[in-house]
C-alpha cells in the first residue's frame, strides 16, 4: 500500500479531478449553477452547498464512474472532509495510490 500526499497532485489530473468533484457536488446539492463558480474553499454542508454523509457516499460512487476508477474502501481513514478541496484531494489522492 502507498502513501500519497495529497499535495503532489498538480496539473491535468488534479485539474480533471476537481472538475469532477465540483459537478458532482452541485449535482448532489440540486443547484442550477455553473461547478466552476464553486469556491474550492466551499464547505460540503454549509450555506450554498448541501452535502449529507449518505450524499457524499453516492458522490463517491458517481466519480469513481466519472473518472473510471476504482476508491479504496478505507478511503476516509484518517481523513477529514470538509470542503470541495478536501474531497478533491481525497479522491485524487485514492486515484494516484492505484490498487493497494
Amino acid at each position: 500500500m502507498s502513501t500519497v500526499q495529497p499535495e503532489a497532485a498538480t496539473g491535468a489530473t488534479g485539474d480533471r479531478v476537481l472538475a469532477a468533484v465540483k459537478r458532482v457536488v452541485v449535482r448532489e446539492s440540486r443547484l442550477s449553477l455553473d461547478p466552476a463558480t464553486v469556491p474550492d474553499d466551499e464547505p460540503l454542508d454549509g450555506r450554498l452547498l448541501r452535502v449529507t454523509s449518505l450524499g457524499l457516499l453516492g458522490m463517491l460512487i458517481r466519480l469513481e464512474d466519472d473518472l473510471d476508477a476504482t476508491l479504496p474502501d478505507d478511503i476516509f481513514a484518517g481523513r477529514e472532509i470538509h470542503t470541495v478541496a478536501d474531497l478533491a484531494d481525497l479522491v485524487r489522492a485514492a486515484t494516484q495510490a492505484g490498487p493497494s
